[in-house]
C-alpha cells in the first residue's frame, strides 16, 4: 500500500515533469495544509527565471488528485499547498486496518544482506561500548527482514591472536574446571586481568605464553582444544548477555576472526599476484588511492606485518571474499564505532581494487558516535571503570522494578511482584534500548537514567506506557472496532499519523538510522494522547465508539509492531 505522501509525491512529480523531466516537487508537511511543494520556486528560476507563482499554477492545471485531495491552492511565492480528502484518507485507514503488515510493502527486490555487529571479545566482558553496535545491529536486521530481505548476522567477535598465548597458559595454571569455571560465572574480565599480570611480571609464564602462541597458530590439538575452551565458556557468557538485552543473535551467527586463518595466506598471494602489494619496512601493505596521513603522504593498509603475522585487515579482507563470494551479499553493513571509518574505508577500497567487492555489492560503514555520562565523558563505572553492560541491564531492570511499584502504591493498584517484575524487564531494558536507537546514530549521547526512565517525554517507557493505555481501552469495551470515520480534527490528525507509518520505516531503511523509526513512534504516541484527551472514545454513540475503536487499536498495532521492529517489548498493562 502506498502512502498518503508517497502517493501525493509520484501525482506531483508527474505534473512537475510536463515543465521539466526529473523535476522534485520538494514535498514538505505544511502548518497551512497536510502537505506542501516548494518545488516551483527552484524551477522557475531553471526555466529562465519564470514567476514562481506562474509555474505553480501550471503544475496545479496538470495535477491529477481529484481522488486524493479536496483543496489545491497556490501562495506565496509559488507553494502549493494541499489537503488531502476525508474520503481518500478513511480508504486508506480501512485497508491499512485490513492488511496484517499495516500498509508496510515488500521490498520491490529481495536482497541478501550481512549485518556485521557486536564484536565481543573472547575472555572479555562485554561492556557498554557494545551496546551501540547491537541494539542498532539488531534493529537494523529486524526491519530488514520486515520487508522482505534474506538477512544474514555476522558476530565478529575476537577470538584469535598473540594474546591467546597467555590466556590459554593461564588456565592451565588454574586447572581446566578452575578456570572453566570461573569463566562460566561471567568473570571474563578478572580472567583477563590475571593473565596479564602474570605476563607484565612472570618472565616464565611471558616464555611459556609465546611459545603457547606458536603452537596455537601451528595447529597443535592440546592448544586448539584449550582454545576452545575459552571460545565455548565466553560465547555461553555472550549469550547470556544477548538473552537479556533481548536481541537475535545465535551462536549460528558467530564469525570470529579465527573463522578465516586458512583463508590468510591466500589473501596475501593474491594480492600479490594482482601486482598491489608493497613491501614497506619489512610488512605488505596495499596502498589504495585517496588515502594519506596528516604529513599528505599515501597511507598503507598493512596486511601481513613485518614478522609475518596478519593483522585486521588481512580478517577483514577475507571476511569480505567470503561474504560476496560464498555468502552472495547484494549488500553489507558494518555496524561499527565512528573512530574505524577510514580503517574500514580503506578495506573497502583495497576490495574493490581487488576484485573482491564488484560495484554491484553495495557497502556501508553504519557509523555510531559514544555513550557518554552525565559529566559528558565515557560512561564509566563509580569506580572509574568501563561499565559491564551485563550489570546496566540489570540496573536498570532493578530501576524500573523500583519505578513500577512506587506507581502501583501510589495509584493503589493491587499487583503481584512477579506482575512488577515481569513489566520491569520490558520497561528496563526497552529505556535502555530506545534511548540509543533514538538519537542519531552518528552522535555521542548521554546516558541518563532519569530521563530515559522518565514516563513523559520522547522515552521507550512513554512509548510503552501509551501503548498499555491503548489497550485499556479495550478492556473496558464491550464493542468490537469498526469503519474510521475521520469526522473530529483529532481523529483526523491520529488517521494521518498512522498512514505515515510504512513511509516513516522506507525513511529509515534508506539511511539505516534507526532514530527516525523512534521519532515517528513518538509523533504517533504523542497524537495519540492529544486524541484521547479531546476524543472520548467510549461514548454513547455505538457508530462513533467503533470508529474511535478502531482508530485506537491500529494505533496499539503500529505502536507494538514499531516497537518490535526496534527489539523493544510492548506490554499490555503498566
Amino acid at each position: 500500500m502506498t502512502g498518503p505522501t508517497a502517493e501525493l509525491n509520484g501525482r506531483l512529480a508527474s505534473a512537475f515533469g510536463a515543465l521539466e523531466e526529473g523535476a522534485d516537487p520538494v514535498l514538505r508537511p505544511s502548518e497551512r495544509a497536510d502537505r506542501q511543494a516548494n518545488g516551483a520556486i527552484a524551477l522557475a528560476k531553471r526555466l529562465g527565471g519564470r514567476n514562481p507563482g506562474d509555474v505553480a499554477r501550471e503544475v496545479v492545471a496538470a495535477l491529477d488528485v481529484a481522488d486524493v485531495c479536496e483543496s489545491v491552492e497556490v501562495s506565496g511565492p509559488g507553494f502549493i499547498n494541499l489537503t488531502f480528502s476525508r474520503a481518500f484518507l478513511e480508504a486508506r485507514l480501512a485497508e491499512m486496518a485490513a492488511d496484517e503488515r499495516l500498509g508496510v510493502a515488500l521490498a520491490p527486490a529481495a536482497k541478501t544482506v550481512i549485518v556485521d555487529y557486536s564484536h565481543p571479545n573472547v575472555a572479555k566482558e562485554m561492556h557498554v561500548g557494545h551496546l551501540r553496535t547491537t541494539v542498532i545491529g539488531d534493529a537494523l536486521c529486524r526491519m530488514l527482514s520486515f520487508v522482505g530481505h534474506d538477512v544474514r548476522r555476522q558476530n565478529h567477535i575476537g577470538d584469535w591472536g598473540t594474546p591467546f598465548g597467555m590466556l590459554i597458559e593461564h588456565l592451565v595454571d588454574l586447572g581446566e574446571e578452575e578456570g572453566a569455571q570461573e569463566l562460566s560465572v561471567g568473570d571474563l574480565t578478572g580472567f583477563y586481568q590475571q593473565a596479564r599480570v602474570s605476563f607484565d611480571t612472570d618472565e616464565a609464564f611471558r616464555d611459556r605464553s609465546r611459545g603457547r602462541v606458536v603452537l596455537l597458530q601451528s595447529g597443535d590439538p592440546e592448544t586448539l582444544r584449550l582454545w576452545r575452551v575459552l571460545v565455548a565458556q565466553s560465547v555461553r557468557y555472550f549469550d547470556a548477555v544477548y538473552a537479556k538485552l533481548g536481541v537475535l543473535l545465535t551462536d549460528g551467527d558467530l564469525a570470529g576472526e579465527s573463522t578465516y586463518n586458512d583463508a590468510l595466506a591466500a589473501v596475501v598471494a593474491d594480492l600479490d599476484a594482482l601486482g598491489l602489494l608493497v613491501l614497506d619496512d619489512g610488512a605488505k601493505c596495499v596502498f589504495p588511492p585517496g588515502f594519506t596521513n596528516r604529513h599528505g603522504e599515501p597511507l598503507p593498509l598493512i596486511v601481513q606485518k613485518s614478522d609475518d603475522g596478519f593483522g585486521y585487515a588481512a580478517t577483514d579482507l577475507a571476511a569480505i571474499r567470503h561474504r560476496v563470494r560464498d555468502l552472495r551479499a547484494d549488500q553489507m553493513l558494518y555496524v561499527v564505532g565512528a573512530p574505524q571509518a577510514q580503517h574500514l574505508q580503506m578495506v573497502f577500497a583495497v576490495a574493490r581494487m581487488a576484485g573482491w567487492l564488484p560495484d554491484a555489492v553495495d557497502v556501508e560503514h553504519v557509523a555510531f558516535g559514544n555513550v557518554l555520562g552525565t559529566d559528558h565523558r565515557m560512561l564509566k563505572s563509580r569506580d572509574g571503570d568501563t561499565v559491564r553492560l551485563i550489570d546496566l541491564l540489570d540496573e536498570a531492570v532493578d530501576r524500573a522494578a523500583a519505578a513500577m511499584a512506587t506507581r502501583a502504591q501510589e495509584s493503589g493498584e493491587d499487583v503481584t511482584d512477579a506482575d512488577v517484575l515481569a513489566t520491569a524487564r520490558m520497561l528496563g531494558i526497552g529505556a535502555v534500548k530506545y534511548a540509543d536507537l533514538s538519537t542519531d546514530r552518528t552522535r555521542d549521547y548521554v546516558f541518563d537514567w532519569e530521563r530515559m526512565l522518565a514516563f513523559e517525554g520522547n522515552t521507550g517507557p512513554y512509548l510503552q506506557y501509551a501503548h498499555a493505555r491503548v489497550c485499556s481501552i479495550f478492556r473496558r469495551s464491550r464493542l468490537q472496532p469498526g469503519a474510521i470515520a475521520l469526522v473530529d480534527p483529532h481523529e483526523r490528525a491520529l488517521g494521518l499519523t498512522l498512514l505515515g507509518f510504512s513511509e516513516a520505516l522506507d525513511e529509515t531503511l534508506s539511511s539505516h538510522s534507526p532514530h527516525k523509526l523512534c521519532g515517528y513512534l513518538y509523533d504517533l504516541a504523542s497524537t495519540f494522547t492529544t486524541f484521547y484527551e479531546h476524543c472520548r472514545v467510549l461514548v454513547a454513540d455505538e457508530a462513533t465508539q467503533r470508529s474511535r475503536l478502531g482508530l485506537s487499536q491500529l494505533t496499539a498495532r503500529v505502536l507494538s509492531g514499531g516497537l518490535s521492529l526496534l527489539g523493544i517489548e510492548a506490554p499490555d498493562r503498566m
